[in-house]
């Protein structure tokens, strides 16, 4: 009991005061504040934190005489099998290959499959455990088994078969998907996202193993120099002199509410002591489900946020994160949080239903609102994080722009919901005025635009005979 107890234990830094299992600092709102450190007690630590594993694991083959060796071997003369890979698929790689799974070095193989379904986590050699809740696999079919078996290295290409990687060491195993799908998103009701896409037409077989990516994985789509790995960012935070690194994924555009809670984060991490914390303002950049906006357009809309100041460029790097979505509330949040480690991130800032939606077959949330921050709380192996819940923001009418919602004064705010940003935007109405950058806004309107358009264009195709 005592091991579980030492498993689940968090351990902040001396100063803050964060979301604790059973603690009483968590309010109705949801607001967890900083506590400055009494007068002459401990130092705040400062510094970027170690990965998972406690070295960052990099895949990608040096320029050079082992690049082009590994070139060799992966070409089809050299007579290895060959796996395509998905979209899905090769972002998997990409993740992989630049350390955000740190410690892992590949596709899992079934143990750590098994560990991650059933723990959420990875036990290392050790003892101790890295957090590790999203299954990161490879599915095969029956026939690519068949030729894949008696093999120790295999191929995988892309959609135009170029080679991007070897996966050495292979171990093949069944495909469980009823039960991966349960267990990573707690219903195997259908319309999942990722599940449709990723999941329900893929082999029965997965296949694990080490993997040795010949060269960066690149998309050629104007973004690429947003795609910093968690070396270029540890890079980017040691040249900036940042004491403290606090994350924000998201997956929507930047309103002053985000932008509000982001600034005030900061605020309180230098009233505590440090003396230059960075805020990593990272979009995720994988796959997402149709009605989300696209990541170019999100893009678009983040450079607009800091050009007109809402975010200070100084202070705020922004990068995209390459893994796909999920769509697992809780379940995957603890991925979110987990991979920021492993950039230097020390601080993770966590919404209100954290990687959630709606329930695809009932009319609720698939999740309840509060579970993501609570589980991130109690995960084991996020232990050295700490977790910022977000305090609520809503539109305060009596001031003209977004601040945080009180109670004691609900008359005054109101809240716009995803739902109704976006029906504002398509019928080119404006928000309230202070709830978005005039120039994000801008960009948020011509991407409704543009799928108008699209949609108009495909509705005079002419009918073939």
């Amino acid at each position: 009991m005592a091991s579980m107890a030492a498993l689940l234990a968090k351990s902040p830094g001396p100063n803050l005061q964060f979301l604790q299992p059973r603690s009483s600092n968590l309010a109705a709102s949801g607001d967890v504040r900083l506590r400055r450190r009494p007068a002459g007690g401990a130092r705040v630590r400062c510094g970027l934190i170690d990965p998972d594993g406690g070295k960052l694991v990099q895949l990608v083959s040096p320029a050079g005489p082992e690049r082009e060796a590994l070139r060799r071997e992966a070409a089809p003369a050299y007579g290895l099998p060959r796996i395509k890979l998905s979209r899905i698929d090769l972002e998997w790689v990409h993740v992989l290959s630049e350390g955000w799974a740190s410690p892992l070095r590949g596709f899992m193989r079934e143990v750590e499959f098994l560990q991650t379904l059933h723990f959420n986590c990875l036990r290392m050699p050790d003892g101790s455990f890295v957090n590790m809740s999203v299954p990161i696999v490879l599915a095969i079919d029956d026939g690519q088994k068949r030729a894949i078996e008696g093999r120790g290295r295999v191929v995988l290409v892309d959609a135009n078969d170029k080679p991007v990687a070897i996966l050495k060491d292979i171990e093949i195993y069944k495909h469980n998907k009823e039960e991966r799908i349960a267990r990573t998103w707690g219903t195997t009701a259908p319309g999942l996202p990722y599940v449709d896409d990723a999941i329900s037409e893929a082999g029965n077989w997965l296949i694990g193993g080490d993997l040795l990516v010949i060269e960066p994985i690149k998309y050629n789509d104007g973004l690429d120099k947003y795609r910093l790995s968690p070396a270029d960012l540890r890079e980017e935070f040691t040249r900036r002199n940042a004491d403290a690194v606090f994350a924000f994924q998201l997956r929507n555009p930047v309103h002053n509410g985000h932008a509000l809670l982001m600034n005030d984060t900061r605020k309180h991490l230098l009233e505590v002591g440090y003396k230059n914390p960075i805020l990593l303002l990272h979009p995720l950049g994988g796959y997402t489900k149709a009605d989300d906006v696209p990541l170019v357009w999100r893009m678009k809309q983040h450079e607009k946020v800091l050009e007109e100041g809402v975010l200070d460029p100084e202070t705020t790097v922004v990068a995209i994160f390459p893994s796909p979505m999920h769509y697992a509330g809780p379940t995957e949040v603890q991925w979110h949080a987990k991979s920021r480690i492993n950039a230097g991130a020390n601080f993770y800032i966590v919404g209100r239903d954290p990687a959630g939606m709606s329930h695809p077959i009932e009319k609720r949330d698939l999740y309840d609102a509060e579970h993501g921050k609570k589980v991130l709380s109690l995960a084991p192996g996020l232990e050295k994080l700490n977790i910022l819940p977000f305090k609520v923001a809503a539109y305060d009418k009596t001031q003209g722009k977004m601040a945080f919602f009180n109670p004691l004064r609900s008359e005054d705010f109101i809240f716009i919901s995803g739902t109704k940003m976006r029906s504002l935007a398509k019928n080119r109405e404006n928000p309230p005025e202070g709830f978005m950058c005039p120039g994000g806004w801008k960009v948020l309107v011509e991407y409704y635009d543009s799928v108008a358009s699209q949609e108009d264009a495909k509705l005079q195709e002419p009918v073939p005979a």
